[in-house]
């Protein structure tokens, strides 16, 4: 057995995402001794952190251990010792460093969106297809426990025919001005790379496809419930990017999803994110961890009577599917899946292609928003 040593340069790691999801990954995987291959050898992840602020870098290198740091991304994209470019910093650049990254021959991997515009996405595609790099978005949702659960329903046949599926996301975000908000002032903010559709809907294209059907036409409206807020330093900003959007969407099958996403919405259902699908032999409702099941033969009737409470609980009427698995964290799978893809040439589903399938709902979301009617979704082609 020996090892295999990755260079990986991490840009945007000080941000929230970078820290605590794709760098702490990283270095558990090096600290617990690699990620075992099919050869017997263990790869060994070097990361690089990258982005502009050196004090913060430095700081944050010293922290995890005394790994390599660089205010200089075109230095770190120079050195033969990197073999991988990973980006989760603002949107708006992400797009011109992967291109920059793709010409120094680096396998590359992305946060989604991976760009702001569809034609640029595609072009990412291109170019990377072009230069023979690996190549992927992150696409963690789908490794989280409920998630899986309803992807094994799936599989097993449990739904029967699938009707249709509910999407509903979100919780209350601060404004900023007597509360802190929890959110960064970009999101807000659409020259940035903000709004609700381009940050969430990539994350619903992907659930989507992947989960239930693929995504076939999508009507949109989208809103501005919250118009002033105040960054991260008190000074008060007009919201021009989206922070609501309410769809419905066509799966193949003719299976209808509704989708609900508010940064203005309080809670009262089980989880932040929460799927619910409908079929002729049963229903499952689904959070990030948590998933139950109604089966046809278990299914009641209620008594409608508006003139008196209803009797019955409907929250006690499911059934947990258990936790029989083992589940990784869900962006250290992502990171497991493209390491073994870039050394192994394992097989991965979420390419860049994949990425630019999630900037196209989007760009047609927002099109249907301004047009006021159901758009189709192309078959996109690398």
């Amino acid at each position: 057995m020996a090892e295999r040593r990755l260079g990986i340069i991490l840009h945007g790691a000080t941000g929230r995402m970078g820290t605590t999801q794709h760098l702490r990954n990283l270095l558990d995987i090096k600290r617990e001794g690699g990620l075992p291959l099919a050869n017997g050898d263990r790869l060994i992840p070097d990361v690089q952190i990258a982005g502009r602020d050196a004090g913060k870098l430095e700081a944050l290198a010293q922290a995890s251990g005394g790994i390599r740091w660089t205010a200089d991304l075109d230095a770190s994209l120079a050195d033969p010792a990197n073999d991988i470019f990973f980006d989760c910093a603002i949107t708006g650049y992400r797009a011109p460093n992967a291109r920059k990254a793709i010409a120094a021959g680096k396998h590359i991997y992305l946060e989604k969106p991976i760009a702001p515009s569809l034609d640029e996405a595609m072009e990412l595609v291109r170019l990377a297809t072009e230069a023979g790099v690996k190549h992927g978005v992150i696409q963690d949702k789908v490794h989280l426990p409920g998630l899986m659960k309803l992807r094994m329903l799936r599989d097993a046949g449990f739904f029967g025919r699938i009707l249709s599926v509910k999407v509903e996301f979100g919780w209350w975000v601060f404004d900023g001005f007597y509360q802190p908000s929890q959110r960064s002032s970009w999101n807000y903010r659409k020259d940035q790379g903000g709004g609700m559709v381009l940050d969430m809907y990539a994350h619903f294209r992907y659930i989507l496809d992947r989960v239930v059907a693929p995504v076939t036409r999508v009507v949109c409206r989208t809103a501005i419930h919250t118009p002033k807020r105040a960054d991260e330093h008190g000074n008060p900003y007009t919201v021009d990017a989206d922070d609501a959007a309410y769809a419905l969407m066509e799966l193949e099958g003719g299976i209808i999803a509704t989708v609900t996403s508010s940064w203005s919405g309080r809670l009262r259902r089980d989880d932040m994110l929460q799927l619910h699908i409908d079929g002729t032999h049963g229903s499952a409702v689904a959070g990030l961890h948590d998933c139950r099941t109604q089966a046809l033969v278990n299914t009641p009737k209620p008594p409608w009577n508006a003139d008196a409470r209803q009797p019955m609980n409907f929250y006690t009427q499911w059934q947990d599917v258990p936790d029989n698995l083992a589940y990784r964290p869900s962006f250290r799978a992502c990171w497991e899946d493209f390491l073994r893809h870039v050394a192994d040439d394992a097989p991965f589903v979420p390419s860049l292609l994949e990425g630019a399938k999630a900037v196209q709902l989007a760009e047609l979301a927002y099109k249907s928003n301004q047009e006021g009617r159901w758009i189709d979704l192309p078959t996109l082609t690398s």
